[in-house]
């Protein structure tokens, strides 16, 4: 991702496999606390917490949402392997500053899959995909969000 941080990969995320507690990788250490300090805090607060260490990692991407996307999380302790398959039909998600209340907007190509898996150095998480609503269009709770664009209001 491009912010005004610079560029670079993070990921964030809290499983059973972490035992429950906030995890965050990345590639550029300020790409990460920017998303914490202006997405996260809005989206989800449990991953702006700023007192977090950030692992440095590295990130590889292979296949796509026609078949497996498989991103693969590479730090000095674990290696975090998420992969989406069965996706359905992709869309272009347009939500403006204010859209379901959000003081920020988004505009992102979603590519909803059916199925995805998590893996941390060979275990495999137990959740499963639901099926959920984004904008106006059906989704699901694993979505690949490619080219998105966060926006504040004018002004």
């Amino acid at each position: 991702m491009w912010c005004p941080a610079g560029a670079g990969h993070a990921l964030f995320i809290l499983s059973e496999l972490t035992d429950g507690r906030v995890r965050i990788y990345g590639d550029n250490i300020a790409v990460a606390r920017w998303l914490q300090s202006t997405i996260e805090s809005l989206l989800f607060p449990a991953f702006a917490d700023t007192t977090l260490p950030v692992v440095a990692a590295a990130f590889a991407r292979r296949g796509g949402p026609w078949s497996t996307t498989t991103e693969t999380v590479v730090a000095a302790g674990p290696r975090v392997t998420l992969s989406w398959y069965d996706c359905i039909e992709p869309f272009v998600l347009h939500a403006p500053p204010g859209f379901n209340n959000r003081p920020i907007g988004v505009f992102s190509t979603f590519f909803p899959a059916r199925a995805a898996q998590l893996e941390i150095d060979g275990r495999v998480a137990t959740g499963s995909v639901w099926p959920e609503t984004r904008g106006d269009r059906q989704a699901s709770s694993a979505c690949l969000a490619w080219s998105e664009t966060w926006v504040k209001p004018r002004g």
